[in-house]
C-alpha cells in the first residue's frame, strides 16, 4: 500500500487530497491499483504519520521483515531478534467479510429478468470487494477494475432504451406492476476539475444543489414507479432550468411506453403553468399531483381554513379545495 495525492484548484487556489491505495496483482498477472482509504486533506505531519503506517506494508520493499505488521518503536525492547512479532490480540479485527446471501438473491433476479439473456450477443468496485460474487462466479478482483466499469458505460449507453423496454416487460410479468403513477425529480452531481471544456461537454455552472456553486456539474433527471423501478433517466449539461426538463420526458414515456391515463407526481418548480395545461388538454390526460407554490398557497388560505379534513389513508389527512377545474 502507498498513499496518492490528487491535486484540484478550488477558488483559485491549489488543494492536495491524499488516499491509501493498494497494488493488487491479478491471475493474468496484471496489477491493478484498489482504493482503500480517502484521507482527504492532510498536514505534514500527518502525511509522515500515515506514511509510516503504511509503509511497513508496501510490497514493494526489498526487505521483506514480519516487522512489516508493525513499527519497530512498538516492539518490546526486551526482543532482541529484528524479525520477531507482537501479536495485540485485543486489536484484531475480521478482515474482508463478504455478503453472500445478497449476491446469490442479485443474481437469482438477473436470471428471472433475464437479463443474462439480454445482453448475449449485445455485449461492480467496493461493494465487489465485500461481497461473493466473485467466489459464485469464478473471478478474481479483475473482474470489477473500475476502469473496466467505466469502459462499460458506453455501450450500456447505445442499449438505453432497450434495457427499459427489456426490464418494463419483465416487471410487468413478474410483479404485475402498474405504470399509472409516475415520481419525476431532478438531482446533480459536482465536479472538482477546472474548465473550460468541449462545446459538447455536459459539466457546465448552474444551481447547486450541493452548495457548490464553484463547481461544474451535470443535472440528472429520472422518472420512476411508486416501488423505485426506473423508467427514464436523463444527463443533462449542468446550467439545466428545472422547469425545462418536463416537456421532453412527458413526449419520451409517451413514445417509449404509450399514451395513457397516467399521474405525474413531482416538485412545485418544476412545472410551468404552460406544461400543465398542455398535460390537461392532451389527447389522453395527463394528471399531475403538484406541490402548491407558496405566493399562490397565501391566496388560497383563506378559504382552506374553513374546509374540513379527510382521510387519505391512515396517518395522511388532506383538504379538498375545487379551483380553476383542479383539486
Amino acid at each position: 500500500m502507498f498513499l496518492r495525492a490528487t491535486t484540484r484548484k478550488k477558488d483559485g487556489k491549489e488543494h492536495r487530497y491524499w488516499s491509501i491505495v493498494e497494488n493488487r496483482r491479478l491471475a493474468s498477472g496484471r496489477v491493478m491499483q484498489r482504493h482503500v482509504l480517502y484521507l482527504g486533506e492532510i498536514n505534514s505531519s500527518q502525511g509522515r504519520a500515515w506514511r509510516k503506517s503504511v509503509e511497513v506494508f508496501d510490497e514493494r520493499l526489498i526487505d521483506a521483515r514480519t516487522l512489516a505488521l508493525f513499527p519497530e518503536d512498538r516492539i518490546d525492547e526486551r526482543v532482541a531478534d529484528d524479525c520477531a512479532v507482537r501479536l495485540c490480540l485485543s486489536r484484531m479485527r475480521l478482515h474482508r467479510p463478504r455478503l453472500w446471501g445478497s449476491c446469490w438473491l442479485a443474481l437469482k433476479l438477473w436470471q428471472q429478468l433475464r437479463l443474462d439473456r439480454f445482453w448475449a450477443g449485445r455485449l461492480h468496485r467496493q461493494w465487489f470487494e465485500r461481497s461473493a460474487l466473485a467466489d459464485l462466479l469464478g473471478c478474481d478482483a479483475g473482474l470489477a477494475d473500475i476502469h473496466k466499469l467505466y469502459a462499460c458505460h458506453d455501450r450500456l449507453a447505445s442499449h438505453k432504451t432497450a434495457v427499459f423496454d427489456h426490464l418494463v416487460s419483465r416487471w410487468r410479468d413478474l410483479f404485475n406492476v402498474e405504470f399509472d403513477v409516475l415520481l419525476y425529480d431532478l438531482t446533480s452531481t459536482y465536479f472538482e476539475t477546472n474548465p473550460p471544456f468541449d462545446e459538447d461537454d455536459k459539466r457546465r455552472y448552474g444551481y447547486s444543489r450541493d452548495h457548490r456553486s464553484d463547481c461544474v456539474q451535470i443535472v440528472i433527471a429520472r422518472v420512476v414507479t411508486p416501488q423505485g423501478l426506473p423508467l427514464a433517466y436523463e444527463v443533462l449539461p449542468g446550467n439545466t432550468a428545472d422547469r425545462t426538463t418536463l416537456h421532453g420526458f412527458l413526449d419520451k414515456i409517451a413514445r417509449q411506453y404509450g399514451k395513457a391515463r397516467r399521474v405525474w407526481v413531482m416538485d412545485r418548480g418544476i412545472p410551468t403553468e404552460e406544461t400543465l395545461a398542455r398535460m390537461r388538454t392532451a389527447e389522453a390526460p395527463v394528471y399531475s399531483l403538484v406541490g402548491t407554490p407558496k405566493g399562490r398557497l397565501s391566496q388560497l388560505e383563506k378559504d382552506l381554513v374553513v374546509k374540513p379534513w379527510h382521510a387519505a389513508r391512515p396517518g395522511v389527512q388532506v383538504k379538498l379545495l375545487a379551483q380553476d377545474g383542479e383539486m
